[in-house]
């Protein structure tokens, strides 16, 4: 019978002390994941994982080194504290490394509240497969797609188990479910395809696989007949499905690693105007059902509820210990590791004010501009927010949906578009970022 993952941690911090750690922590994660593709209404493609992974992080002084294996044996165990206590002492100072103090540590968390694992059981692979064919199906029964990509169904089961020598011990389950369709319309050079998808922790929250393909099969459809757009000055409305993408580049920005780096076009920002007034950014780590949350963070410290930005004015960096501790502040419950990384800050459930207008009334408004559905590529600067992104989508022209758009630069800086930003009411409120269609009146565009 496998060790349990709590015997795991217990059994590397033994062995980072026997080996001369001052103080470590260690974390086990147990994985199961399913994922089924089908094309042409038989299965192309079926895999299955499960495992064990392992890290410790030991402390020698004010010098530090992260191990992890896949191999849980005691022999591995015993090898892995003395491979990353001699690396430890060979790796430089750190005079903000360390543990969380005792005092500092989450000791209260109410796991069922939070909704993380669905209690039902794993889908069998032919429930995924019917899933799968079910979107492929409903994506070629949309009038003009002329073939689905790929059609895909997948579970993933997740358990995982946090200890340290500073007393923190804790776990918890997680799992996922998600249904997604690629379709293609129009042949050879005139070929376009766009997707749909959908992923929850509860399968009774999953879409329905008809709706994902037929969504999927309309959005391809509306791609057709692309052209480059003018170049000039437009209003440029960010859709719901990328608009997190925009917030998400001041959420890094706050990143206390950044931060700390002065590597951030908002490092002197603390205190100032960084969105219109009356919009906010709220964090939430204990959403029910939500992927971003989290009872406790990758140091074992309390998650909470936390205002990022306040009526338009940004309030609080993202920090883990180390950026704290360099920045002379207090942590905020952010580390995120897995077992072979050190904790960095991560940002979990945030949600964005939404305003008053539907999606197709900052249509109206806009006049004239370019509805953004998917992006590639980027050019940030991480230093002055100067943004520039290859984009396609649809363009409007006195309020209404002409023709699609491909091949198009949009351009500006982060500062300015975040500032003038309109929002939309679209957002869909189970996303870990919740965050709806977003009007920014001003870029400049260019036919790539």
């Amino acid at each position: 019978m496998s060790q349990s993952l709590e015997a795991l941690t217990k059994a590397l911090l033994n062995a980072a002390k026997k080996a001369g750690a001052d103080s470590a922590d260690a974390m086990a994660v147990r994985g199961t994941s399913v994922s089924v593709d089908v094309r042409g209404a038989t299965l192309e493609q079926a895999e299955r994982a499960e495992g064990v992974d392992i890290g410790l992080r030991v402390f020698v002084g004010k010098r530090s080194a992260n191990v992890s294996a896949s191999d849980t044996s005691s022999r591995t165990i015993d090898e892995m504290a003395l491979r990353a206590i001699a690396m430890a002492k060979e790796a430089p100072e750190d005079p903000y490394s360390g543990l969380a103090d005792p005092e500092q540590l989450s000791t209260h968390w109410d796991i069922d509240a939070l909704e993380l694992s669905d209690p039902t059981d794993e889908p069998s692979p032919q429930m995924l497969q019917e899933d799968a064919a079910q979107a492929e199906a409903a994506g070629l029964a949309v009038k003009g797609i002329t073939q689905v990509q790929s059609a895909s169904a997948a579970y993933g089961a997740q358990k995982v188990y946090l200890a340290a020598t500073n007393g923190f011990e804790g776990g918890y389950s997680r799992t996922d479910r998600g249904i997604s369709c690629v379709a293609i319309a129009g042949t050879g050079t005139g070929m376009e395809r766009d997707y749909d998808g959908d992923s929850r922790i509860f399968q009774s929250d999953l879409r329905s696989p008809e709706d994902i393909g037929t969504s999927a099969g309309q959005r391809a459809l509306a791609r057709m007949d692309a052209r480059k757009p003018p170049t000039g000055a437009y209003p440029v409305l960010f859709d719901e499905r990328i608009s997190s993408t925009l917030i998400g580049h001041l959420l890094s920005a706050i990143s206390g690693a950044a931060i700390a780096r002065g590597a951030s076009w908002l490092r002197d920002a603390m205190g100032e105007q960084v969105l219109p007034d009356g919009l906010s950014i709220i964090e939430d780590p204990h959403r029910p059902r939500a992927t971003g949350s989290r009872p406790f963070d990758g140091e074992g410290l309390p998650t909470s509820r936390r205002v990022i930005v306040e009526n338009g004015t940004l309030k609080g960096w993202t920090l883990d210990l180390a950026t704290a501790r360099k920045l002379g502040m207090q942590p905020t419950g952010n580390a995120a590791r897995g077992t072979g990384s050190n904790p960095n800050p991560a940002v979990w459930n945030i949600a964005l004010t939404q305003g008053d207008a539907t999606r197709d009334d900052l249509i109206k408004e806009m006049g004239t501009g370019l509805l953004v559905t998917s992006m590639i590529g980027s050019t940030i600067n991480p230093n002055t927010g100067d943004y520039s992104r290859g984009a396609s989508g649809l363009w409007i022209e006195n309020g209404e949906i002409t023709h699609a758009i491909n091949e198009c630069t949009i351009a500006g800086n982060l500062r300015d578009m975040l500032r003038s930003i309109i929002p939309a009411n679209d957002a869909r409120a189970h996303l870990s970022r919740v965050v709806p269609s977003l009007l920014v009146p001003g870029m400049t565009l260019a036919g790539a």
